[in-house]
């Protein structure tokens, strides 16, 4: 393996140094990479709708062609559904990645073209790998398995072609090149089963004798798998199953609180860590400091970045600005615009810049998962935190949780309502949301105005909820693995409701503690 390991380490170092390019030049390179866009989107249908050929620059296009959500572009991709090419991009469009999202109980359906999958998907996985060993020189992650935490794909045949439609992972699989498909685990047809329970009990099965050296997945559905591979087992951890596994890389969700439920599970080895923000629709940023929480916003894969001031995106002005005129400490609304032919396209989710040189950013929540029922703008990334500190004061560990306002009586007053589902419940349930309550005062100036002396906002109420709920509860509502989530923050009871029912269910309270 001398060649192979030679020719990784040649890889690595070429594409450190161009990495280090758009860290050095960004502005010039997502410009150039806006006229390489606009000039593949010219004969489309929608480049002749929006007058593609008189766009010369930023302004031009920022002028001419409107901010885009998913409803407005569904004609299109519903037409590139049909059979139907050279809609919304230049090249055939075979693959679409179908996403429950968070923000609405429908499917959507991404077109993901060849670019998207070369340029943007796949150069992003050999970046984590590049940026993993430049960070750890020393490493074993090539001697042995990566094992992927994948979605199920089914296909279909439309007008005499054969379109693939499924998670977007399952597409990754299907076209995976040889470098990455000889060290991946399981076999494709385990990876991409549908029916979730099955998959897991398989995949625990046939990965237990495998030497697996690195993982990538959604956190909340890997250490599904990783606890029934423990009770296959009989092994107290997975290091005693995986003596050689090393690394993590995670997104999807955030992993501050799952991070202690991993440590648990690996306290012979710790695990090293990397997060990643990729989505159905693009490929974003990767973890590239293992000390610094911020992903590196990579700026080659084919993505043009615009950003929405999130308090002028409440507010319907739908006005973006370019990377180059953001600030830091700021939450904003993402707007992209990508070589699979999503024009302007509003993704639905917030960031916030931690530094401009180079452009790094964090995931604060979802454009439609906050709670500003009464003003107080709280998202999902200030919750986070505020759990953390409640965690951690209060020696809890917390499997999920979400949340919802509470209107109370006619005296105008309301309250954040939580369901929480612990793995280690703190002590006192009082202490807990005390903290918690002090937390979120502490990082939302605006949380603790309408807190000041219960004027607006009572004290939260915490609901516990038994182990298995929220799985049952993902189980009920059809949504078991992939790159599905349990959505955190909701500005209307939908959801909390939803559970609430579900638990005066009897047989839903006992099967949940089964789990």
């Amino acid at each position: 393996m001398t060649w192979f390991n030679s020719l990784i380490e040649w890889l690595i170092k070429k594409r450190i140094h161009q990495i280090d390019l758009f860290r050095k030049y960004p502005h010039e390179v997502q410009n150039d990479l806006l006229e390489k866009l606009i000039n593949a989107g010219r004969q489309t249908e929608w480049g002749r709708l929006w007058n593609y050929d008189g766009i010369r620059n930023y302004q031009d296009y920022a002028q001419k062609v409107p901010v885009q959500d998913y409803e407005s572009l569904k004609s299109y991709i519903d037409k590139t559904r049909e059979g139907q090419q050279n809609v919304l991009w230049n090249t055939e469009i075979r693959w679409f990645a179908k996403s429950s999202g968070t923000t609405t109980d429908k499917s959507k359906y991404i077109p993901v073209s060849f670019e998207a999958l070369e340029e943007c998907h796949y150069k992003a996985g050999k970046d984590m790998l590049a940026i993993y060993c430049n960070n750890y020189p020393v490493n074993s992650i090539f001697h042995g398995m990566a094992l992927a935490m994948g979605g199920s794909g089914t296909l279909r045949e439309v007008n005499n072609t054969e379109l693939m439609e499924g998670d977007l992972s399952a597409i990754l699989m299907h076209n995976l090149p040889w470098w990455a498909e000889i060290r991946r685990t399981p076999q494709l047809s385990v990876a991409l089963m549908d029916e979730w329970e099955s998959k897991i009990e398989t995949m625990a099965r046939l990965t237990l004798k495998e030497n697996i050296t690195s993982i990538t997945g959604v956190p909340s559905w890997t250490l599904i798998l990783l606890r029934k591979i423990l009770e296959i087992s009989g092994k107290d951890n997975i290091n005693q199953v995986w003596p050689h596994l090393e690394a993590f890389f995670h997104g999807g969700v955030s992993f501050k609180p799952y991070r202690r439920q991993f440590d648990n599970l690996t306290p012979l080895a710790p695990l090293r860590y990397m997060e990643t923000y990729n989505a159905s629709e693009g490929f974003f940023s990767i973890q590239d400091d293992p000390s610094d929480e911020a992903m590196l916003l990579m700026l080659d894969y084919g993505i043009f970045y615009e950003f929405i001031p999130f308090e002028q995106f409440l507010v319907g002005e739908l006005k973006p600005i370019p990377l180059w005129e953001v600030e830091t400490g700021k939450n904003y609304a993402m707007v992209i615009t990508t070589n699979g032919g999503l024009w302007r396209y509003l993704i639905g989710d917030t960031v916030m810049f931690t530094s401009r040189n180079p452009y790094k950013i964090k995931i604060t929540g979802r454009t439609r998962h906050f709670i500003n029922a009464f003003g107080e703008e709280v998202i999902a990334d200030n919750v986070e935190k505020a759990l953390s500190i409640a965690c951690e004061k209060s020696n809890a560990v917390i499997e999920e949780y979400t949340g919802a306002p509470k209107y109370l009586g006619d005296i105008g007053k309301g309250a954040h309502e939580w369901i929480i589902e612990f793995s280690s419940p703190p002590s006192a349930l009082d202490y807990f949301t005390e903290i918690f309550d002090n937390a979120l005062k502490s990082v939302n100036s605006d949380y603790e105005a309408k807190r000041y002396k219960n004027m607006v906002l009572e004290p939260p109420i915490i609901h516990t909820v038994p182990k298995g709920t929220f799985y049952k509860w993902m189980k009920f509502r059809n949504k078991l693995g992939g790159q599905n989530k349990v959505p955190r923050l909701a500005n209307d009871r939908k959801f909390v409701e939803e559970i609430f029912s579900l638990l005066k269910d009897e047989n839903f309270i006992a099967n949940s503690q089964q789990k």
